[in-house]
């Protein structure tokens, strides 16, 4: 089995994507647990197949993390029933987002618990991707909206990705949604964050493509030259006149050196990924494309990514394929 790893070929940004034609890749299931809503997946390979770990749930709401297979990287078959469900009281409306990383046989799954008052960024672990070890809330009294113009006063985190190696002799874990942060572990399971809410690693951009929130999606691509290389997911926020919100979230990338891994170096200035297709701005969130699943799968890399938290897609980068001019627009160093 393997989760994100030392790739080659990779360099910063990493891309260009090209949505798949016949997407979406997995859609709800009527009669079932996903019969509503299926999106935000996970991403790993495990020897020749592309394994997603998908978020859904049916008309109640409340989310369960369900499995499918694709030998191909599109054409998917997923598994009757969830492999992680709500059992705990912080989670008892969903299991929400997951982000996976498998490290010396083990499965590291990030996921949010949601109790319709705080989302709390939780851990499980397993060895074969159906029992699974819940060890709970990582990050008690965090708010990873401390930072922006909407804090939610604690206990609020989401979205972290576990490097699958170790740096300056720690393991690394990225998180957040609002702001991004950073935590380190001696074990893989009980995590220290390294800065304050208040002070983040990665904020949002005034008068960018993600003015508003900035969130990690998929584990690291390490590149040749060195660079960790994230995904990461952008939004503005418009509020209209009767008070909703309208959103537009959208994809972008960063970059660290892992000699200093607290620390950006490099952003994207404009998205690789954005909503273009009607599942992309229609359905239960419009205008969201969404990316946590990143795998280099038979020498392509394929990007899975929830569409209008809906519907479940994929976008694919041939290495082949190049930035041309648009490279020097794509990326700008800070």
């Amino acid at each position: 089995m393997t989760g994100t790893s030392f790739f080659t070929g990779a360099t910063f940004p990493l891309g260009p994507f090209t949505p798949y034609e016949h997407n979406p890749v997995l859609k709800p299931l009527g009669g079932s647990w996903e019969s509503s809503n299926l999106y935000n997946p996970a991403a790993l390979v495990d020897g020749d197949e592309v394994v997603l770990l998908y978020r859904a749930h049916a008309e109640d709401i409340v989310s369960h993390i369900g499995l499918a297979r694709s030998r191909d990287g599109y054409h998917f078959e997923r598994e009757s029933e969830p492999i992680l469900s709500p059992t705990e009281d912080y989670e008892r409306y969903g299991c929400e987002d997951p982000r996976i990383t498998a490290i010396d046989g083990t499965y590291y799954l990030t996921y949010t618990g949601w109790d319709r008052h705080n989302a709390r960024l939780c851990l499980a672990t397993s060895t074969d991707l159906h029992h699974w070890e819940k060890h709970g809330p990582l990050f008690k009294g965090f708010d990873t909206f401390a930072a922006t113009n909407t804090p939610h006063g604690g206990d609020w985190s989401k979205a972290g990705v576990i490097l699958p190696y170790q740096l300056k002799d720690k393991w690394w874990m990225y998180f957040g949604e609002g702001s991004i942060y950073w935590a380190t572990s001696d074990d893989l399971i009980h995590w220290t964050p390294g800065i304050p809410d208040t002070d983040p690693l990665y904020r949002s951009t005034p008068g960018s493509f993600d003015a508003d929130l900035v969130e990690i999606g998929a584990p690291p691509v390490l590149t040749e030259n060195g660079l960790l290389v994230f995904v990461m997911n952008g939004a503005t926020r418009t509020i209209r006149a009767d008070g909703e919100v309208d959103v537009d979230y959208r994809c972008g990338q960063f970059a660290i050196d892992p000699d200093e891994p607290d620390r950006v170096i490099a952003r994207m200035n404009t998205p690789w990924l954005k909503p273009q297709t009607f599942e992309d701005l229609n359905g239960l969130v419009p205008n969201v494309t969404f990316v946590e699943g990143l795998v280099l799968f038979k020498g392509k890399w394929f990007a899975y990514y929830g569409q209008s938290d809906t519907t479940l897609a994929v976008a694919v980068h041939d290495p082949k394929q190049t930035w041309g001019g648009k490279l020097m627009q794509a990326a700008a160093s800070l």
